[in-house]
């Protein structure tokens, strides 16, 4: 067996800022009321015609994370792309990417877990890796959730909290062994699933159904959230994996150097970090500027965390990640 570790990482978000007082110009809200519940301040969303995509920001977050890694596009053996918000029902967005930066005919696979999407991706990647069958992996997190959002006040409790970008990681054969990915854990728990859903359009209420029925409320083509079934859910999934993957490998709370959750609300990345007795220098969030950017959102920290030189070599860092599935999952780096 082979080690795995990430040899570069990059991340885009689109130039329009969206704060919480612009939200309330379009919904009975208010950046009082938003940053008590979630800790958002502000997020980003593409502006119709700036030329950005799920695709496209994912395209412009590998090309900074291939470039780290000092690596070309046909030195990629394959694509895992992770989103929740493709440009086309199908096919996926790997395909894409493959297109847009003209690499060789080399597999692209889609993940469609969400807000742990990324954390499937990163497992996926590191057996791939591990296993000998390829050398460089790209791994992509990214989303576009301001094209699919109800910005009235109907959809306020949801579209307050989500943001568009994308992050990217290389997944590398390691030729030292020294460092690298430990592990990496997955759960679901599909008897949730309707808990944060979007039911619609779906093969089983496809277009010609929701036009006839035009429903005006509970309009099942917009995203729903239980909110504080899904904290609830939350803070013990994050704690209980985070534990599993340290435990894996010998390794105790003390160790983690550095923790990046799933930017899903900061009240729960602080609950969790009380909850471990963690310091603030051990966990990073930046949900206060981004939102919830789903897949993206652990890139698009690790990336920034790295880049501010919070991560230097010998670290152990923890990601780790809950969200629609209900799915979780961690994944134990040596830096």
């Amino acid at each position: 067996m082979y080690t795995s570790k990430i040899t570069g990482l990059g991340h885009y978000v689109p130039e329009n800022v969206v704060t919480n007082d612009d939200l309330s110009k379009l919904m009975d809200t208010n950046d009082a009321w938003i940053q008590e519940r979630t800790g958002i301040k502000e997020r980003r969303h593409i502006k119709k015609g700036d030329g950005n995509s799920t695709s496209v920001m994912g395209v412009k977050a590998a090309t900074i994370a291939l470039e780290e890694a000092n690596l070309k596009p046909d030195d990629v053996d394959m694509i895992v792309f992770a989103t929740l918000s493709p440009d086309m029902y199908f096919p996926g967005g790997g395909v894409e990417v493959q297109e847009m930066m003209n690499m060789r005919t080399i597999p692209a696979l889609d993940v469609r877990n969400q807000c742990s999407g990324f954390v499937y991706a990163m497992s996926v990647a590191d057996q791939f890796v591990k296993t000998g069958m390829y050398k460089n992996i790209l791994v992509i997190g990214s989303e576009n959730h301001s094209g699919g959002l109800d910005f009235t006040t109907r959809g306020r409790s949801v579209s307050v909290i989500f943001g568009d970008g994308a992050g990217a990681a290389v997944v590398s054969r390691s030729e030292t062994n020294e460092g690298g990915i430990l592990s990496t854990h997955l759960h679901s728990e599909g008897k949730h699933k309707d808990e944060l859903a979007l039911q619609g359009p779906s093969t089983e209420y496809w277009v010609p159904e929701i036009i006839e029925k035009n429903p005006q409320e509970d309009i099942p083509y917009y995203p729903y959230m239980n909110g504080q079934f899904v904290f609830k859910h939350a803070i013990v999934r994050f704690t209980e994996v985070i534990h599993e993957g340290l435990e894996a490998n010998g390794l105790s709370i003390d160790d983690i150097d550095m923790l990046i959750p799933h930017q899903a609300n900061l009240r729960i990345s602080q609950f969790i970090q009380q909850k471990l007795k963690l310091s603030d220098d051990q966990v990073f969030n930046n949900i206060q500027k981004y939102g919830n950017t789903t897949a993206a959102s652990i890139p698009i920290a690790l990336s920034e965390a790295h880049k501010a030189g919070k991560i230097k070599k010998g670290d152990l860092v923890v990601l780790a990640a809950f969200g629609s599935g209900f799915t979780w999952g961690s994944v134990i780096i040596r830096w």
